[in-house]
């Protein structure tokens, strides 16, 4: 599940990489607020310079990137201690809670708290993230649980 993490946000990074104009037009809308209600009293938070819709984007692609990387790491470290003892495998998800943090703070914070609601991102009908960044933070936050619960001791030789 953590290697699955780990690829989707690289394949999100590598995505915006590839081909960026698509997803920076979405940053400039929703930070432009040119998309939400008619005479939204919140549209003196909009921001019109390109620069920062690039700077934002960026972060946005850093995020993802650092995301998947942190979650590869996990995941591999993992593996690496998959047959060894329960303490051992515990150590080993610590890059989890990292990769799972940048995660939620990537789709949660960025895209819920920051566009959703600073920038009203939810009165646009056209760029409107919110659903989708809803079910990326949700597989980020199952798998940060399934992760997190305690791995049994093992038995001793002869018990099954």
């Amino acid at each position: 599940m953590v290697l699955s993490l780990s690829g989707f946000a690289l394949l999100v990074a590598f995505n915006n990489l590839v081909d960026y104009s698509s997803n920076a037009a979405f940053v400039r809308h929703v930070l432009s607020m040119d998309t939400t209600f008619p005479g939204n009293a919140l549209r003196g938070r909009s921001v019109r310079a390109p620069w920062a819709w690039h700077l934002a984007y960026g972060a946005i692609i850093a995020g993802e990137a650092t995301t998947g990387l942190l979650l590869l790491f996990a995941g591999l470290a993992m593996l690496r201690c998959l047959h060894g003892s329960a303490r051992r495998f515990t150590a080993a998800k610590t890059l989890v809670h990292y990769g799972t943090l940048t995660g939620f703070l990537v789709w949660f914070t960025g895209f819920m708290v920051v566009g959703g609601e600073w920038f009203a991102m939810w009165q646009s009908h056209v760029w409107n993230g919110q659903e989708a960044a809803f079910r990326f933070y949700v597989a980020i936050l199952g798998v940060l649980i399934y992760v997190t619960m305690p791995e049994p001791a093992s038995l001793p030789a002869g018990e099954a």
